[in-house]
């Protein structure tokens, strides 16, 4: 089954799961340098623990915990293989590694406004912000396909899916519920990811109104 997987999907599969045995194997100070430090001060010349540009996305091949990584991988694994079928590799790793920059800005943006204000911010890690941004797309282009929550088992269509998933993320990220968790950087891969595929069909805030514009693997699918 995981050799039918198209070539990017597989490739972020093995990259994610290597890269989070060699944390285990090298501690997570070896990586510090990689993961998605905030914005306060930048020294090029000692990448520790500090912020980098590149970190923007390195850190989205890193995880904290094993669970971590596995609710990361089994989303890429179940909406990154359409996906990436729909839209070909080159332009599906484009769209992804979008949604973790972006996802990536948005931390940074939240991450000056807590330290500005006193609070004390920590480094992030994990590929969330590009599997929101995949979860977001599959939401736009098989908006009406089934899906089903685990906890409660409801089944849905996958655009009320993402919908319910985007306002339980805005509440979590205002609300404080959850801490420890980026909720804003999911929230950001959700953002650039729509803008993507805004700009791609042609759509406003990038063109006019008016007919989808661009090749119809761009549009929904059903």
């Amino acid at each position: 089954m995981f050799s039918r997987l198209p070539p990017v999907t597989q490739a972020l599969l093995i990259a994610n799961t290597a890269l989070f045995l060699l944390q285990l194997m090298l501690g997570q100070s070896t990586f510090a340098p990689f993961m998605l430090w905030p914005l306060g001060g930048f020294d090029p010349f000692s990448p520790g623990e500090n912020f980098q540009p590149w970190q923007l996305l390195t850190y989205g091949f890193l995880h904290a915990s094993f669970g971590h990584l596995l609710f990361n991988m089994l989303a890429v694994y179940m909406f990154g293989a359409p996906l990436e079928l729909t839209w070909g590799p080159r332009r599906f790793l484009a769209f992804y590694l979008i949604s973790v920059a972006g996802a990536g800005l948005c931390q940074l943006a939240v991450g000056w406004w807590i330290t500005s204000g006193g609070g004390a911010a920590y480094p992030t890690v994990g590929a969330s912000g590009g599997v929101f941004g995949l979860l977001l797309a599959y939401g736009m282009l098989f908006p009406n396909q089934r899906m089903m929550l685990l906890f409660p088992p409801i089944p849905m269509k996958a655009r009320t899916f993402v919908i319910l998933f985007g306002i339980t993320e805005l509440v979590l990220g205002f609300t404080g519920w959850q801490p420890g968790v980026a909720h804003f950087a999911h929230l950001g891969g959700m953002l650039f990811g729509w803008l993507v595929i805004r700009y791609w069909r042609g759509q406003p805030p990038f063109g006019r109104r008016g007919p989808p514009r661009g090749p119809s693997h761009l549009r929904r699918v059903k």
